[in-house]
């Protein structure tokens, strides 16, 4: 039997160590690589092809949520776990909506994180014991009912990609990176997004993040 290989990304090596015993035990999983933060879990996604990726939130560089996005955009069959402090109902419904199956919390016994594995093989939602089950009904009735977003749906999905990165704190140089464009082009997609939006600096950008809910100000104190 093939084991599920999995790819621990997470900015403390303490957590990544532990997680790293838990899997071990059984026998159907291998840790196949590490990260310690979202750019690096990029990278070795590519390079180590792992089944499910346990990912934090709060990383530098690229964040846990913007990383779960780009995972599924360019290996769709890879599924992400979510590992957080974070219990907010808007952050699990932020974390599903960027692809992720599952939503563990840090202070969950290691059964959910092994359980949470599994079920994203399977391709289903797996939530934290700690968090109640009609969460998961909720966001996808949320999703049937969702209104648009002025000016942010009038975005590609690359600008907002961008608009997300540049609101995380990223600069062109480093999105240029994560995206592996040239910083040209993300200057181009940049002013695109602030006529568009109509913006006029990278503090109204980060307000206006805030306030449609694509980035939460609690979530760096992770």
């Amino acid at each position: 039997m093939d084991k599920i290989r999995v790819l621990i990304a997470d900015d403390h090596t303490v957590v990544r160590e532990g997680i790293r015993q838990i899997l071990s035990k059984e026998p159907d999983m291998e840790v196949v690589a590490e990260a310690g933060d979202g750019l690096e879990a990029l990278e070795m996604v590519r390079a180590a092809r792992p089944d499910v990726v346990l990912l934090d939130i709060a990383m530098p560089g690229v964040s846990g949520l913007e990383a779960v996005s780009l995972i599924k955009e360019s290996h769709p069959d890879c599924q992400v776990v979510v590992l957080t402090m974070h219990s907010k109902e808007s952050m699990i419904h932020r974390v599903l909506d960027s692809g992720a199956l599952g939503y563990v919390l840090k202070a969950s016994p290691a059964s959910d994180v092994i359980e949470a594995v599994r079920a994203a093989t399977r391709g289903e939602y797996f939530l934290s014991s700690k968090i109640k089950a009609e969460v998961v009904s909720a966001y996808i009735d949320s999703r049937r009912q969702k209104p648009p977003v002025k000016g942010y749906d009038l975005l590609s999905e690359r600008e907002q990609q961008i608009f997300r990165l540049v609101a995380e704190g990223n600069s062109t140089n480093q999105i240029a990176e994560i995206l592996s464009v040239s910083p040209k082009t993300v200057e181009k997609h940049r002013t695109n997004i602030m006529k568009k939006m109509g913006l006029k600096d990278r503090l109204e950008l980060v307000k206006q993040a805030i306030r449609i809910g694509i980035i939460d100000p609690d979530l760096w104190d992770d």
